[in-house]
């Protein structure tokens, strides 16, 4: 395992997931005339994309169930365009992080992380990784607060798009990979986030799948070739995620930790990771 990727993901990922958990870039998307989360959701990370159909962004996005991206794409795009929702998530989320941070965002050394999270998000090949590609296409914000949040979600996709592809060496489904998640933090699949809503014989059919190949024992945990992989997945991410981080001298890569440190546990607390 790369313990630099994996530091700077525990210290980007917060900053990056503001979408998600916090308030304002919901709102801003409703504005748009959204009306349920779900289109939220898949509007503002698929907008970069562009209007393609529900198969691409499936393809993408890896880990929903058949179906589910059929749901929102391309319909949302009846109700606003890509151009439109990529600026709506970004005016909500420099809203929340400038709630969250307050007079942090203000100061010199955020100015100073933004700016290394973007000439390091920037940095990378994009080749075989799609979201990232399509991130990296488009123009880098000049406000501090959005240009951070754009510089994080590069770093957070360049990691997802490497991310997938661990998976897919390791042959893990999408499904799959949240059975895997959630046994190996030791609870029930059937109770993860990400999958609960699906129907019990759908989980039931991806466990009995995961049993076959010896990753999941006749208890329903973790075998230790599950652990395993479950190993080798987390490895492979780190290590494809430490390219964008090379750009960085030493000692600009210590500033960048530095100054996200103080962050985390503002954001954390505010998401209620």
């Amino acid at each position: 395992m790369n313990p630099m990727a994996r530091r700077m993901f525990d210290l980007v990922e917060p900053v990056a997931a503001v979408p998600y958990p916090a308030d304002e870039p919901n709102e801003s998307m409703f504005a748009l005339g959204f009306t349920n989360y779900w289109d939220t959701y898949f509007a503002g990370r698929a907008a970069p994309l562009g209007r393609v159909p529900a198969e691409v962004v499936d393809a993408v996005f890896y880990n929903f169930a058949p179906g589910e991206v059929a749901r929102h794409i391309p319909g949302v795009w009846e109700t606003t365009t890509p151009e439109a929702a990529i600026a709506a998530r970004q005016e909500g989320c420099v809203k929340a992080l400038r709630r969250i941070l307050g007079d942090l965002v203000d100061s010199p050394t955020f100015t100073r992380a933004a700016d290394l999270m973007v000439r390091a998000g920037t940095s990378a090949p994009v080749e075989g990784r799609p979201l990232y590609a399509a991130l990296r296409a488009l123009p880098v914000p000049d406000e501090v607060v959005a240009r951070a949040f754009h510089g994080a979600s590069l770093l957070r996709e360049h990691r997802g798009d490497g991310h997938i592809a661990a998976l897919m060496v390791e042959g893990v489904g999408g499904l799959e990979a949240h059975v895997l998640l959630a046994l190996d933090m030791d609870m029930p699949a059937e109770k993860f986030g990400r999958i609960h809503h699906l129907p019990v014989a759908q989980i039931a059919a991806v466990i009995d799948g995961m049993r076959d190949r010896g990753l999941i024992g006749e208890d329903g945990w973790l075998t230790e070739a599950g652990h395993e992989v479950k190993q080798r997945v987390e490895e492979h991410t780190d290590d494809l995620a430490a390219t964008p981080y090379e750009a960085l001298e030493p000692g600009e890569l210590d500033e960048l930790v530095a100054a996200l440190e103080p962050l985390v546990p503002l954001l954390l607390a505010a998401q209620d990771f």
